[in-house]
């Protein structure tokens, strides 16, 4: 079998519970064919580089498949009569990356790191100025 990794994106006006029940259909069809998904990330919503079907914004998913090409075929064929569905894009690879990718991989480091690390380095905040006699900041 062949491994694959699938974006699709989603409407902005459905719910993410509606999106990650798109993703468990994809998976449970890939399954019915013969082929097994080894991972799916729900990215969120996130902005659009330019407008789709008159959509700012779009739930973005990512799916690691192992199948035969004429699953991904089919896969393919009901995500494109799918009215939820603004974009998809399958992509054939040597292997599958089970890691977290780069997209979830970046919030959960920018969760983890403290607040205040978000500041500007060995800038002092302007807080710490003294105040001039003149009522302004230094």
């Amino acid at each position: 079998m062949a491994l694959y990794e699938h974006v699709v994106i989603t409407r902005q006006d459905i719910s993410p519970q509606q999106a990650e029940a798109l993703n468990d259909t994809l998976k449970s069809l890939i399954e019915e064919q013969g082929g097994a998904v080894a991972k799916i990330e729900y990215w969120g919503l996130r902005n659009l580089t330019y407008r789709i079907k008159k959509n700012r914004k779009g739930h973005y998913s990512l799916l690691a498949i192992d199948a035969p090409a004429p699953a991904v075929k089919e896969m393919e064929r009901q995500l494109s009569i799918n009215e939820d569905v603004l974009r998809y894009l399958t992509v054939r690879v040597d292997e599958l990356d089970l890691e977290l990718s780069p997209i979830l991989a970046r919030r959960d480091r920018d969760r983890e790191r403290p607040r205040e690390d978000f500041g500007g380095g060995d800038r002092p905040d302007r807080g710490d100025r003294p105040f001039t006699p003149e009522g302004g900041r230094q």
